[in-house]
């Protein structure tokens, strides 16, 4: 990926932007942060206007973490269960700032709820996105046991995505947490049996083996930087590129 330049082309044209549930808390790192949310709207908004395909999948970390339920006794799949029903409300809560933005949005979810949203069904969102809809992806896979990284990596796979951009509170991928070490090494591109050898930490193994097997690159970038959506649209080289060596995916 090169640095963009004036009157450069999108180098995607159907994308999954994957937004941890944290990223639309805020500074209190729960709930829901209007004004956050709002900001996340308008920066897919941009890349909408461009005719970008975009699906976005959200997990729901703000809300509840299936993770912190079973480690402390509760039942697994109740506790992820829980999990997926807190992407829902996110994803909700996501649509109407997009709509707000005059921008069609659809919500699909792997656990029925049909008075809110439609049901995950594949060949359904791929017309909405032909038809420039953004389509959000909630209640994960509808699958305890996996996480919202691995539904990225699904559905991702399942639309013939060109990439998963996956939106962090960081500038890419380190070497080690560089929150705690200052000397921290940011990698700008990382083949993926080297995410899965070095446990960076990226997406969990199962997500990144979906993309490996998949041929499907993963951007990871800063979200908090306004504008870093498009940058990465355009082909600007931010953060981290994920991807295959010669012999290894794309």
């Amino acid at each position: 990926m090169g640095e963009s330049s004036v009157g450069a082309k999108p180098v995607f044209s159907r994308v999954v932007l994957k937004l941890s549930g944290e990223a639309l808390a805020g500074e209190k790192g729960f709930g829901i942060d209007p004004a956050i949310v709002d900001g996340v709207a308008r920066q897919i908004r941009e890349i909408a206007v461009l005719g970008i395909q975009t699906a976005v999948v959200v997990g729901g970390g703000n809300i509840w973490r299936g993770a912190l339920g079973w480690t402390r006794g509760m039942d697994r799949a109740t506790a992820d269960t829980m999990g997926m029903l807190a992407t829902c409300i996110n994803a909700l809560a996501l649509q109407d700032a997009l709509e707000n933005h005059g921008v069609q949005t659809r919500v699909q979810t792997a656990i029925e709820m049909k008075e809110v949203a439609e049901p995950y069904i594949r060949r359904r969102a791929i017309r909405h996105l032909e038809k420039g809809r953004v389509v959000i992806f909630a209640a994960g896979s509808g699958n305890p046991y996996f996480s919202t990284d691995t539904t990225a990596a699904l559905r991702a796979a399942e639309i013939e995505a060109d990439a998963v951009l996956k939106a962090t509170n960081t500038s890419g991928v380190y070497d080690s947490d560089p929150n705690c070490n200052p000397d921290a090494q940011k990698y700008e591109e990382i083949q993926y049996l080297d995410v899965l050898n070095r446990g960076l930490g990226v997406m969990d193994s199962t997500a990144i083996s979906l993309c490996m097997d998949n041929h499907i690159p993963i951007i990871v970038f800063d979200l908090g930087l306004y504008g870093n959506i498009k940058r990465v649209i355009m082909g600007e080289h931010i953060g981290t590129y994920v991807r295959g060596g010669k012999n290894n995916g794309s």
